[in-house]
């Protein structure tokens, strides 16, 4: 007997329907005592350490079906790992059954049409892999390991957000297994209240194993990075928060607050010009304003060079969040700055600690907030406190420092938050911040298609009986 976890209590599996079931796939069904078991219950953020009773490493859609439905039949706590990035490490679920589709790789591209058709597995890296030999790309986040699902349903912030849309508003369909099984298209002409939902409401209403997506010219950018030592970092801030502001929608620019590779702590400016290589300069000139960095690697590269640019800095470890949505009118007071840099007390409790401010609007801002599930398109910029990189033994000191840094900047936000960046220590309050005004509609379209909460292990939306 196998004894699992169910949505209510635990229950005794028999080694005979657990070999039936195994059986049935066309992938491979793990338990605890098998080799690759726990390889594959390993995710990016190595706090989660999660033990499911099964592991269903899917060899395609089919595979997906006969794990929902023999998770239905048993009742079965069930979680869904794509590219397994996202903080929480909802990937993984204690006891229950884990589907996991970071093996289903298939991709193919219609040039001519703009579209490429992807499979859950793909990662960043291998979704730019198979677009930019042909000049064509798509807003795809700022990591390369990130999987393709979380980030599409949960919005999809990104370097090119600006130019074209979050990566939710380039989705043009995709297919859904449902939480009773059925495979369902999900786009604007067929179940459109799904297609609406899945475009922010996160991994709520099933599991996609195939998704479309609009594809754009785009081969090269002007990208890389200044660093100015924190001394400089007022005045780097100042400049930031009026160029960031009036930028064209071809210009996006982090700032990263940090520890430098030689124990220097620093301010970056993170550009990335996606428009003519021969205005790149005019664009760039208001942050030439700062005079000479301590290092400067800003030229053109091609986009695929930078989407890993920060891979070394986002290795898998332990890691925690915190994050919220920035007033645009509140950031205007000088205290912003001051109480910024009062939180930056680096060198920080571990190396790969950071606080980013993400820079947002332009094409995302313009989608009307009820035509998808993603409502946060007001703001120019989000804050994130990213404590990283440190050993189990120094956890609680890495999470107060991220707490105290995100509760002191807390008086300048919107009281917003990008829903992939929610910690696993959110209530549900702040669930709901994430959803926003579009909470109550996606819990009509949770009733309908998961009347019973099959899909919790999520930034979860309660839809109710």
């Amino acid at each position: 007997m196998i004894e699992a976890r169910t949505l209510r209590g635990t229950v005794e599996l028999t080694e005979r329907a657990v070999a039936a079931f195994g059986r049935a796939l066309a992938g491979r069904l793990l338990l605890p005592t098998q080799d690759g078991y726990d390889d594959a219950r390993l995710v990016w953020n190595r706090m989660i350490d999660r033990r499911p009773a099964m592991i269903v490493r899917c060899g395609g859609a089919d595979d997906v079906v006969h794990a929902v439905r023999f998770a239905r039949e048993h009742d079965l706590l069930l979680s869904v790992r794509g590219g397994g990035h996202n903080v929480t490490g909802a990937a993984v679920c204690d006891g229950g059954l884990m589907i996991d589709a970071s093996t289903m790789k298939g991709r193919r591209v219609d040039a001519a049409a703009g579209v490429i058709t992807a499979e859950p597995g793909l990662t960043w890296k291998d979704f730019d892999t198979a677009t930019q030999p042909f000049g064509l790309a798509t807003t795809g986040g700022i990591v390369s390991t990130t999987g393709i699902p979380g980030l599409t349903l949960g919005g999809g912030h990104g370097w090119l957000a600006r130019k074209y849309g979050l990566t939710c508003d380039n989705l043009l369909a995709a297919r859904l297994v449902t939480a009773d099984g059925r495979v369902v298209t999900a786009s604007a002409e067929d179940n459109p209240d799904l297609y609406w939902a899945i475009r922010g409401g996160g991994g709520n209403f099933g599991i996609a194993v195939s998704f479309d997506f609009r594809l754009h010219p785009l081969t090269s950018v002007v990208a890389g990075y200044r660093l100015y030592p924190m001394t400089r970092a007022a005045e780097v801030l100042d400049v930031y928060r009026d160029s960031a502001a009036a930028a064209p929608d071809d210009l996006t620019v982090y700032v990263i607050v940090t520890v430098w590779s030689d124990g220097q702590p620093v301010i970056a400016i993170v550009p990335c010009y996606s428009g003519p290589v021969d205005r790149a300069e005019q664009t760039l000139r208001p942050l030439s304003r700062l005079g000479a960095p301590l290092s400067d690697t800003i030229r053109p590269m091609a986009y695929g060079e930078l989407q890993t640019m920060f891979d070394a800095t986002n290795p898998p470890g332990a890691w925690y969040y915190k994050s919220g949505y920035l007033d645009d009118a509140k950031i205007r007071d000088d205290r912003f700055i001051d109480v910024l840099l009062s939180q930056s007390d680096f060198p920080s409790p571990s190396p790969l600690s950071r606080i980013v401010i993400e820079h947002l609007g332009g094409a995302m801002a313009r989608v009307a907030p009820g035509d998808t599930a993603f409502t946060h398109r007001s703001g120019v910029f989000d804050l994130i406190v990213i404590a990283g990189g440190f050993r189990p033994d120094e956890t609680d000191k890495n999470v107060a420092w991220a707490r105290r840094a995100w509760s002191a900047m807390r008086p300048f936000m919107s009281g917003g938050v990008y829903v992939n960046y929610l910690d696993a220590d959110e209530g549900s309050e702040r669930v709901k911040a994430a959803y926003g005004a579009t909470y109550d509609r996606l819990a009509a379209v949770k009733r309908r298609y998961d009347p019973d909460n099959v899909f919790r292990l999520n930034q979860n939306i309660h839809g109710g009986h």
